[in-house]
């Protein structure tokens, strides 16, 4: 899908046709789309197809006065049920003369930040300050979600406590994916984002150089969040593997100690259930007898267990 925006009134609009200072945004497109891409700005192919890697990495190139920047941002999972709950996803950005276009293979959360119009002083005319907005915003949406993943791994953590499944555990090992994911993707951003302000890849003012130092150091908080993140999570996991072995040896030494008690009278009922002569077999209260001796001994066997904190 082809979408087309330009500033008109100080609003962002959708015109149908690519002019001077438009946004072409494009989604998953098909051949027929690329090609007409191509056709209509001349923009190189391999740019266009590169963006649509979903293995391609983070890097900065230059092709006859074409820029093409790859960002990694964070996508969240399309279901629910989803194992992972985040992932990443790059985010080709194309510009060149009065034109610039993003492009990726499902809808982006950071694109979608700036058509909603909640990214403030967002031009598309102002075309280096929007590479670096996205940059900044993308850092921003890292942030945030790490802050929510730690919350799901904290209510994880208040299940563990208590569990003896490990459904609670692989919950766990999922959100660590995550954290890998995140962790990979904001280091790779940063080495752009510092190549940005070394090499001359775009002409930059002041005010661009400020705000790119902002979206530098909103990067660096999320990659030192994602490496705190995951050494707890790794920890935690550790820690709550073991207390649900403990909890699991809890029970099974609950389940022991009750099928030894209970084996007492059991063995006292099936000695006088033998064909010999016995103690007390003819004595009226021969039945009553062998009952109180074995909830006598059972009882006694309790405490037994109890004082040596066997049970």
């Amino acid at each position: 899908m082809i979408s087309i925006y330009k500033h008109m009134g100080g609003k962002l609009g959708e015109v149908q046709h690519i002019e001077d200072d438009c946004w072409v945004n494009v989604v998953n497109p098909g051949e027929a789309e690329i090609k007409s891409l191509i056709e209509l700005t001349g923009v190189p192919h391999d740019f266009l197809t590169d963006a649509l890697d979903v293995d391609e990495r983070a890097r900065i190139e230059t092709d006859e006065g074409w820029l093409f920047v790859v960002v990694h941002t964070p996508m969240r999972a399309e279901k629910e049920d989803d194992d992972i709950p985040f992932r990443t996803i790059p985010l080709g950005i194309i510009k060149k003369d009065r034109l610039i276009i993003t492009m990726c293979r499902q809808e982006n959360e950071v694109i979608q930040q700036f058509l909603d119009g909640r990214v403030k002083n967002f031009l598309v005319s102002d075309r280096a300050r929007f590479i670096i907005q996205v940059f900044l915003n993308t850092a921003i949406t890292f942030l945030r979600h790490l802050k929510e993943l730690n919350k799901k791994s904290n209510t994880l953590e208040e299940t563990l406590h208590k569990s003896m499944q490990n459904e609670a555990l692989i919950k766990l090992v999922n959100i660590e994916k995550s954290l890998v994911y995140f962790m990979t993707s904001v280091k790779a951003n940063e080495l752009i984002m510092s190549r940005m302000t070394r090499a001359d890849v775009i002409r930059l003012d002041e005010l661009d150089k400020d705000l790119l130092e902002d979206a530098i150091t909103e990067n660096l908080q999320a990659i030192h969040m994602a490496k705190i993140y995951s050494n707890i999570l790794s920890g935690l996991m550790d820690a709550f593997a073991s207390i649900i072995s403990n909890n699991l040896n809890v029970v099974m030494k609950l389940l022991t100690s009750v099928t030894i008690i209970l084996m007492i009278p059991n063995l006292i009922a099936s000695i006088y259930g033998m064909n010999v002569e016995l103690p007390f077999q003819h004595s009226m209260n021969a039945f009553l007898i062998v009952v109180v001796t074995g909830l006598f001994l059972s009882i006694l066997g309790v405490l037994v267990f109890v004082k040596k904190k066997w049970l």
